[in-house]
């Protein structure tokens, strides 16, 4: 300020000067007076300038057109300056914070929608738009219920209540394939929501399959005992004679065994579920298993059927002499499981081709094809399902425990294996294990006969 006013005082001496040396003598004291208001005009002026260049600066903001260094004006511009530096920074960095944002919100597994206080979208993750099928260019700032049409996110969002999350079908959600998306709306900031949303069908799936797994495991054991304690009752309040006794007893034995059936496949699964996969260096050979299996076929097709002009066609075709790398126990039960469906799918006199071979891509194929009823598509994508089946009454008349396509999935998947169904209704099914290459290998050319006998002692188990 000093400097200011000293610059004022300077420049009015100056005039002042100026105008007392270039007037007439007798005018000397009025050009004085002249020079001094003119040199305070131009003093004025030139502050003027430098404060109407300040002004346009602040306005254009182009920092090049200011160079004033010194007096208020200089120190204003420098401290606007700095302000305007500081601000700007500030700026960048709460862009780049909000980029780190917005880059944590893409990267979410669940889909991220952010709304404004009118239920407009204002931005959306890659996911969102997976979910509900939006598009950045064509969606933005459009309301969300007008592009989401469920009657019960409707209501969800019309209540206001935004404690609990809702389950609402998927914009890909067919009655074959349903999608399942939980939605859930966080209020922030001036009325502004934000949407989360996730895809909870394989958990809609679980808890849908653990709820039948419970009822199905209830019905399975219910009805042998419900059958077991009626024919207990009768033998304890009835007077019979001893063929009925026996007949009842085999019934109850019957439906003991298929407790006792139902119990160890249950186990089995058990295990299979909670243990590590099989080793690579266990090698089962392919000839025992196949031995194992058409004895077994033969013995069950024999109990099916008492007449001997009705026994199924059995073709056990396998000329591979190799191993396959896994446990003896789970792939005889997951091939035997196989085996023993066509038998018991099958009709009187139909034929089964149980068949082992190696692909061209170093592949083993184990293959089970029976001339049953087949099965319709809908049913395929199922039957490896518990307790899943196509005709409740005949899989109970067969035996069956509806176990055993879960338990031939899980030895597969243990095993690294691919297991394929085909099947056409009204011509049969095909049920395939393919294994990788990885778990095959012929067998070697002299293999002692103590490790022949532990290989069939193996298989056996």
């Amino acid at each position: 300020m000093f400097w200011r006013f000293f610059f004022f005082i300077a420049c009015q001496l100056a005039g002042g000067f100026a105008g007392w040396y270039l007037a007439a003598p007798t005018a000397a004291e009025t050009g004085a007076l002249v020079g001094i208001v003119l040199g305070g005009l131009g003093w004025l002026l030139i502050d003027l300038s430098r404060s109407v260049r300040l002004l346009r600066w602040l306005r254009v903001g182009d920092a090049s057109d200011v160079a004033m260094s010194t007096g208020l004006w200089g120190e204003i511009s420098d401290r606007a300056r700095r302000l305007i530096r500081a601000r700007e920074q500030m700026t960048r960095d709460s862009q780049k914070r909000l980029h780190d944002f917005l880059a944590a919100f893409q990267a979410s597994p669940n889909g991220v929608v952010l709304l404004d206080s009118q239920g407009q979208i204002e931005w959306f993750n890659q996911m969102a738009g997976t979910h509900f099928g939006f598009d950045a260019q064509r969606d933005m700032l459009q309301h969300f219920g007008n592009l989401v049409r469920d009657p019960g996110f409707a209501s969800y969002f019309a209540s206001h209540d935004y404690l609990s999350e809702l389950v609402m079908p998927g914009r890909e959600s067919t009655p074959a394939r349903p999608v399942k998306l939980s939605v859930h709306l966080h209020p922030y900031g001036e009325g502004r929501l934000m949407l989360l949303s996730r895809d909870v069908t394989a958990l809609e799936q679980a808890e849908a399959m653990r709820r039948d797994f419970v009822a199905n495991v209830s019905h399975e054991i219910r009805t042998p005992l419900t059958v077991l304690a009626g024919f207990v009752e009768t033998l304890q309040t009835l007077p019979l004679d001893e063929q009925e006794r026996e007949r009842y007893l085999a019934l109850m034995a019957q439906q003991a065994d298929r407790m006792q059936t139902l119990v160890s496949d249950l186990l089995t699964l058990s295990r299979l579920e909670g243990s590590p996969p099989p080793a690579v260096s266990d090698w089962v050979p392919m000839p025992a298993l196949m031995r194992q299996l058409e004895q077994e076929g033969r013995a069950l097709s024999a109990v099916l059927n008492p007449s001997s002009d009705h026994l199924h066609k059995l073709v056990f075709d396998s000329l591979l002499e190799i191993e396959i790398a896994g446990a003896p126990n789970e792939l005889l039960s997951a091939m035997s499981n196989l085996v023993g469906n066509a038998i018991r799918y099958t009709p009187q006199g139909g034929g089964i081709h149980v068949r082992a071979q190696l692909l061209p891509d170093a592949r083993a194929e184990f293959s089970v094809q029976d001339t049953g009823p087949g099965i319709a598509p809908e049913h395929l994508p199922r039957l490896t399902e518990r307790f899943y089946r196509v005709d409740r009454s005949r899989s109970r008349d067969t035996g069956g425990t509806g176990l055993g396509l879960a338990i031939v999935k899980h030895v597969s998947q243990r095993h690294g294996a691919e297991l394929k169904i085909e099947s056409t209704p009204g011509k049969g099914s095909i049920f395939t294990i393919i294994f990788p290459a990885s778990r095959v290998r012929p067998v070697p050319d002299a293999v002692p006969g103590s490790q022949r006998t532990a290989f069939a002692s193996a298989v056996r188990l």
